[in-house]
């Protein structure tokens, strides 16, 4: 791993983030007790520098069963990586919520990793986040770590599948339309050119250390274009493995669709949530179907039909 790269991702997940962002994300580390490493912050609401709606983190862990839940949760989790819940808080007399995703520090390092079947992981994680609570300067250092490999695994993919000369900006939109088109998604499909173009002065300082990082050399040529050294050979072989995560990636996703009936913590208070947002309505939950989401569907779904909010 390079240290050009390492230092612009550790400038990167060092930035200061909203004090009610590292409140809640102190909070969420806390329900793990001492086997939270740390809670990464990403999303719109980073990018955007906005607190409402919903903020997204990545809680990674020693263990996942540390995090408080059942055991066919905890199960499920080191099967198919991340579980995935939603939480509430007040801080400050200011309402927030967030979801979040349990991932362990050692299948976040597997699944950020060029040979990883799965592209959501790194692709992800390619994008910008930055830390909102750590345990220790230690387990900084390994966050810093993990993320420069997911961007140095996206850039090796973006010069085998990208073009063989082009302007920077030009591989990372291919990378991301060919990760678009391997997991279920409902953004339109120019999602990621509005990725790229957001963040464009970043991805153009990435790509060169990242490529330096994953041992890839390459030319600058006229007009700011670039040509990484891969081969015609390796570019064929390239082409051949992603078509193998093309087809598993709609597999997985729907598989991890599937989990979460089951293992969404907090599904509940999340569509209620929803159906508020979307139509100014609060329906009234009770305990025992937070406790028992896929029972209390159906009688959810009647109760919003006869609202009016589901037709």
């Amino acid at each position: 791993m390079s240290d050009e790269l390492k230092s612009l991702i550790g400038a990167e997940l060092r930035r200061e983030v909203p004090e009610p962002v590292k409140a809640f994300a102190a909070q969420l580390a806390q329900r793990a007790g001492g086997a939270t490493v740390a809670v990464l912050f990403y999303g719109s609401n980073l990018r955007d520098a906005r607190l409402d709606g919903v903020l997204d983190f990545y809680i990674v862990l020693d263990r996942v069963g540390a995090w408080p839940g059942s055991r066919l949760a905890a199960l499920a989790n080191g099967v198919l990586p991340p579980n995935v819940g939603y939480r509430e808080e007040e801080l400050d007399g200011k309402a927030l919520r967030a979801k979040y995703a349990l991932i362990s520090l050692s299948q976040f390092r597997r699944g950020v990793a060029h040979d990883a079947l799965d592209t959501t992981l790194w692709a992800r994680f390619s994008q910008p986040c930055c830390v909102a609570w750590v345990r220790s300067e230690v387990d900084l250092d390994a966050a810093v770590e993990v993320v420069s490999q997911a961007v140095t695994t996206a850039a090796r993919w973006a010069a085998e599948l990208g073009p063989e000369s082009g302007e920077v900006l030009a591989f990372w939109r291919e990378l991301f339309a060919r990760t678009y088109e391997a997991e279920l998604r409902v953004e339109r499909g120019g999602r990621g050119n509005d990725l790229v173009a957001r963040d464009a002065e970043r991805y153009v300082r990435l790509l060169p250390a990242a490529w330096s990082a994953a041992g890839i050399g390459f030319t600058v040529g006229a007009l700011a274009t670039v040509a990484p050294g891969i081969s015609q050979s390796e570019r064929k072989l390239a082409r051949r493995q992603w078509a193998l995560r093309r087809r598993l990636g709609k597999f997985l996703n729907f598989a991890r669709l599937l989990k979460a009936a089951f293992t969404f913590d907090g599904a509940v208070d999340y569509v209620v949530w929803k159906v508020e947002r979307h139509s100014g309505i609060r329906p009234e939950v009770t305990e025992w179907q937070r406790r028992h989401p896929v029972l209390a569907a159906p009688g959810l779904y009647w109760r919003l039909r006869r609202l009016g909010v589901l037709r």
